[in-house]
């Protein structure tokens, strides 16, 4: 997997990613306890708005981002997007309110709504072949699985020999040296776009995203892993530290486990996606995370207990399905649109599937609140299991890429029959199959 690295602007690249990942952690912890010194026993509430403010950024503004920085540079956006959020981390320290908190945090996550969708659209460009590209998306997730271990750890280090604001700094010069390895990449210029109006631009990415079966099921495949993913990460706290009395070292080492789940499959996935194809690695994951849940929230419902080794081994199970739901959904994406429209539609991607964490993470919290573990469990997985049946209609398994298709509205010379060739007396011809200006609709077959 690491022999992809030797592309000097991955390398670059996938450094930025990781020295951005770990500010981005270490503002976790900061924003935590500037909340509690602002706040006090409020902080927790302070911290829900702030988290409901990310997402809200994060799916109201990225097709917006994405629409406005179109026809810019993409080297100039990442750089731009970095420093914009350098900048926000460097104000944290000086604020003494709570509303400041808000304002900067979506300030801070809307550069990253800019700049999340922009990165990945630009490593396809990078890496063209398909076997280097699955790679670079399993280091990505491996990425972000190291960074829930390491960011806490080097926080707790930093706290011991200096204040929460120092950490604040510690954030900015990670979106620093983010825009710097950025500066020093060679990032291709993105393909020429058509002129198109800016209504056009925004809702690209969502129109592409709605006519294409096998992203409409990556949909509700993102529905069924935020499903899983919000119990673990809302209510491991709370489960940990009440149902097992259990310490703060305990509450790492479940979120650990949920990791190493989710590193062990993005370490396995570039040797099993080169034998099986996305569609069945992702129902895969979907289809036993839904299980696993339902099946331990029932024992739970039924009055009996899961042991702490048992508990550990689900939290595993559920972190290798969710990354084998995730991780091979850039290969869709890329598969799914030209160059040029790879920007508007990972926009989407990312807009769309925060929006189903919007969904999860608080009725994640209500359910356990009101009905406790058990009940929660299987409620969230039947809607897991749900969003995995809507997947399975909506993305049929004959999923070709060169698809015979007509195209009766079109003259006889337009420049796409004349390009693509046609049989003689029909406007019918094959090839990979997107939704573009010429491919409206997806075809349908008999």
């Amino acid at each position: 997997m690491l022999d992809v690295l030797s592309n000097r602007t991955y390398a670059r690249l996938f450094s930025a990613q990781l020295v951005a990942l770990l500010g981005t952690g270490l503002l976790t912890v900061a924003l935590g306890l500037a909340a509690y010194e602002i706040a006090g026993a409020q902080a927790s509430v302070v911290l829900g708005v702030a988290l409901t403010i990310k997402m809200i950024a994060y799916v109201g503004l990225s097709p917006i981002a994405s629409a406005l920085v179109s026809r810019l540079d993409r080297k100039r956006v990442l750089i731009g997007a970095d420093l914009v959020r350098a900048a926000a981390a460097l104000l944290l320290p000086f604020i003494d309110a709570v509303w400041q908190i808000y304002v900067l945090v979506f300030v801070l996550q809307a550069a990253s709504a800019t700049f999340t969708p922009a990165f990945q659209a630009a490593i396809p460009d990078i890496l063209p072949k398909e076997e280097d590209y699955t790679k670079a998306l399993s280091l990505s997730r491996l990425a972000y699985d190291l960074e829930n271990i390491i960011s806490p750890v080097a926080a707790g280090l930093l706290l011991m020999v200096m204040s929460f604001n120092w950490l604040f700094a510690g954030t900015a010069v990670g979106f620093a040296g983010s825009a710097l390895l950025v500066l020093a990449a060679t990032i291709p210029a993105a393909e020429p776009a058509k002129q198109r109006g800016f209504i056009d631009r925004l809702t690209r990415g969502s129109r592409i995203f709605a006519a294409t079966p096998r992203l409409r099921g990556l949909f509700f495949l993102n529905f069924a892993a935020a499903s899983v993913g919000a119990l673990v990460i809302v209510n491991t706290v709370v489960i940990v530290r009440f149902a097992y009395a259990g310490s703060e070292s305990d509450v790492a080492v479940a979120l650990a486990a949920f990791g190493c789940g989710s590193m062990v499959a993005a370490l396995s996935l570039p040797r099993l996606l080169a034998d099986m194809p996305d569609r069945r690695v992702m129902f895969s994951g979907a289809v036993a995370a839904a299980v696993v849940f339902v099946l331990c929230g029932t024992v739970l419902v039924a009055g009996s207990a899961l042991s702490w080794t048992m508990l550990l081994s689900v939290w595993l199970l559920a972190g290798l399905c969710y990354s084998a739901i995730l991780t091979p959904s850039g290969r869709l994406l890329r598969r799914s649109a030209h160059a040029e429209d790879r920007p508007a539609l990972f926009a989407a991607q990312f807009a769309l599937s925060h929006a189903c964490w919007l969904v999860t993470y608080p009725l994640s919290g209500f359910l356990f609140n009101a009905a406790g573990m058990g009940v929660t469990m299987v409620l969230l997985g039947v809607l897991a299991a749900i969003a995995t049946g809507a997947a399975l209609i909506l993305w049929p398994g004959d999923d070709r890429d060169v698809i015979e298709h007509s195209h009766d509205d079109l003259p006889e010379d337009h420049p796409h029959l004349l390009e693509e060739g046609r049989r003689t007396g029909a406007h019918r011809h094959r090839h990979v199959f997107v939704i573009d200006d010429e491919h409206r609709v997806w075809p349908t077959q008999g």
